[in-house]
């Protein structure tokens, strides 16, 4: 039974379905090339402000494509944070390069700039900077940072689409930009992603790259048609998702054991930096902090029908030390592989009144670890 706690993912949607029959009665879903693809690339070029974009199977795939259209290489380094989505430190190690692991902020998903600061030497060829969790990256210091260096930033956007970070849409600061459509995305095609560039080469490296006699990761025409109308809808879905998270936050204020883990609020006004909400991520702190106390409340807040799960686990907690470099303690990250816990984002577009029921869960749920 469907519960407005736990909504199906893609949500029903006339347009999707419309595209789907138009597909299904012009006989075209089934072409290696067709003009869904162009168009769907003009919309992102659009979007992004960027002259290139090279769509693909993955978002996973988007990240190895950008490291090898740098081109990152056997031996080279890739300085990434230690808590980071498991695909891009595996895609590091796949090229054969050296992921080099960093601290985050305090209590957040966000990667730390002085931290990159610290982990750069000769070897260095490029940085992956996510966007995590509602959270946004402080991308015009790390721009600021790599800029004259000769180190290529790569910007994982695949969480954030249509977020704003700094002024500049997120994908759009980075030598490459990724984006992900899988199924659970806030666009979502199943699965696809897409690479946004700014310098011809690196693209053309992409393409070169991806061209086995025909294209080896490539998104489909049906993929494409299916993107083209949640494009415009994603503000308007993405204003709803934040005034969702506004109330939530509201009505957790009080609680001492559920702390938010995002850098921008957004009950506070900024048009330069508006995240966008894939997952909205709280820290757990009970009085004594364990992961037994945080299983506990998860196992609570699960029961009550509500899409909620841990974080990521920490890159350096769960890989051979011998397949790394790190830079520092790797404490902030460490505290996150504890503490985090993550919101799935298909409740957000459910009424007030649910993330009312929402709250009341999480706080009860967080109850029931204090006896």
């Amino acid at each position: 039974m469907e519960s407005p706690l736990n909504p199906p993912w893609p949500s029903p949607n006339e347009d999707t379905h419309r595209v789907l029959r138009e597909l299904a009665e012009s006989g075209d879903w089934g072409r290696y090339h067709g003009p869904h693809c162009e168009r769907l690339s003009s919309l992102l070029k659009s979007m992004h402000n960027v002259d290139h974009v090279h769509l693909c199977s993955s978002g996973t795939a988007a990240i190895e494509l950008a490291l090898r259209s740098i081109p990152v290489q056997s031996g080279d380094e890739v300085i990434l944070a230690a808590y980071d989505f498991k695909a891009n430190f595996v895609n590091v190690l796949t090229i054969g390069a050296t992921p080099v692991l960093v601290d985050t902020l305090p209590g957040l998903p966000v990667i730390d700039v002085q931290q990159i600061e610290q982990a750069i030497t000769p070897g260095t060829k490029a940085v992956i900077v996510s966007h995590l969790h509602g959270c946004l990256a402080p991308m015009d210091s790390i721009r600021q940072l790599l800029d004259g260096t000769g180190i290529c930033l790569i910007e994982d956007a695949c969480q954030v689409p249509g977020a704003v970070v700094n002024g500049k849409p997120a994908g759009a600061w980075g030598d490459a930009g990724t984006l992900s459509f899988g199924g659970s995305k806030l666009l979502t095609a199943g699965r696809g992603g897409a690479i946004l560039f700014k310098d011809p080469q690196m693209a053309q490296r992409a393409r070169l790259y991806t061209q086995r006699g025909n294209d080896a990761y490539p998104l489909s025409e049906m993929q494409a048609a299916i993107l083209r109308p949640q494009l415009d809808s994603l503000a308007d879905l993405n204003s709803h998702r934040a005034n969702s998270v506004s109330r939530l936050l509201n009505q957790l204020e009080t609680d001492p054991q559920i702390q938010p883990a995002m850098n921008h609020d957004p009950r506070k006004a900024d048009a330069m930096n508006q995240p966008a909400f894939y997952k909205v991520a709280f820290r757990f702190c009970s009085v004594e902090p364990t992961e037994r106390s945080r299983e506990k409340f998860l196992t609570s807040a699960k029961a009550e029908g509500l899409a909620v799960d841990a974080g990521f686990s920490a890159l350096h907690l769960t890989h051979s030390r011998r397949r790394f470099n790190s830079v520092g303690t790797l404490e902030h990250a460490t505290a996150l592989h504890h503490e985090l816990i993550k919101l799935h984002h298909p409740v957000l577009l459910q009424s007030p009144k649910t993330i009312d029921a929402v709250a009341a869960i999480l706080t009860g749920a967080a109850k029931t670890t204090r006896g």
